[in-house]
């Protein structure tokens, strides 16, 4: 008698937990999102309303998530009893590739991931390489540089441009044309620049159409 009692309860818990709608998902909740509207990770996560909880496939779902371009991480939990977390670490964008119109967002690794046809957004430079990419050496040389200017400074960058030997021009929003060299020194070749903006905004120093700061302890103006 106690055996079929064990039984039937144990044929209770396994219902409840794999066919019952008592315990099926009522709520798929997205944090973590900005530009990227949550009914579309909702789609591209797949889960049906109702699924019993336990049977959802979590794995399934982040893989799904993930192969959105705007994703650069996700997790998918489960939060009981009704409810499916997927919580998402969107790219942020540094640079902006392409024609005005046809551009291109892209993050820190190179990695392009969303059109934009107006202008970018506040602090995303302006990065002409030839073939833009994560495995793209240009690409990561412009990169490079772009991280290491501070706010202020990509405020004043009109384009970040990279050959295909990793020489760095950048064109700033007043004509001046910064002589960046490699990307190697970006650090020291930002703080250099800032500077060295600062004493030519305050006519400390002559103007100059070039910025030489490819070697930042001897910089060169021309």
């Amino acid at each position: 008698m106690q055996l079929a009692v064990a039984v039937t309860g144990l044929v209770a818990v396994v219902w409840l937990l794999l066919v019952s709608p008592v315990l099926g998902v009522t709520t798929v909740q997205v944090d973590g999102v900005a530009s990227l509207p949550a009914d579309q990770v909702r789609e591209a996560a797949g889960i049906a309303r109702g699924t019993p909880l336990l049977r959802v496939d979590v794995d399934g779902a982040r893989a799904r998530i993930a192969r959105l371009p705007q994703v650069e991480s996700v997790e998918v939990t489960r939060g009981w009893p009704n409810t499916v977390v997927v919580t998402v670490a969107e790219r942020v964008p540094i640079a902006v590739v392409g024609k005005p119109g046809q551009r291109t967002l892209v993050d820190a690794h190179g990695v392009l991931f969303d059109t934009v046809t107006g202008a970018p957004p506040a602090g995303v430079v302006p990065l002409d390489v030839a073939t833009p990419g994560p495995g793209d050496p240009a690409t990561t040389a412009g990169l490079a540089a772009v991280e290491a200017m501070s706010t202020q400074l990509r405020a004043q960058v009109a384009s970040v441009a990279v050959t295909a030997d990793q020489e760095i021009t950048l064109t700033l929003t007043d004509g001046t044309v910064v002589q960046w060299g490699g990307p190697e020194q970006s650090v020291r070749k930002g703080s250099a620049l800032v500077a060295l903006l600062a004493q030519l905004a305050g006519e400390k120093l002559d103007p100059a159409t070039t910025i030489d700061v490819s070697t930042p302890e001897a910089v060169v103006l021309r």
